[in-house]
């Protein structure tokens, strides 16, 4: 699917890359947040990214989001259980 977005001139001056390198930054941001937000798998982000799920880990490090990430209930069940 393509979607198009009017993006001003003066971001791309920011940034200073390339519409296309602008494009893909784009893509990283929004497939690293939505995997911290958990609205996404990994393997998901990194589908969005066209990257392989190690792209996807350098990504994550990059913009400082855990590789795994569980809420306190999670942990708790996951503590439990290796209790067992």
């Amino acid at each position: 699917m393509k979607i198009t977005l009017e993006i001003p001139d003066s971001s791309l001056s920011i940034t200073k890359e390339r519409p296309h390198e602008f494009a893909r930054s784009l893509r990283v941001a929004a497939a690293v947040k939505w995997y911290e937000l958990g609205k996404i798998s990994q393997s998901k982000a990194a589908e969005l990214i066209g990257c392989s799920r190690i792209e996807l880990f350098n990504h994550l490090q990059e913009y400082g989001v855990p590789l795994v990430q569980l809420d306190v209930d999670d942990l708790e069940r996951e503590l439990a259980d290796s209790r067992i």
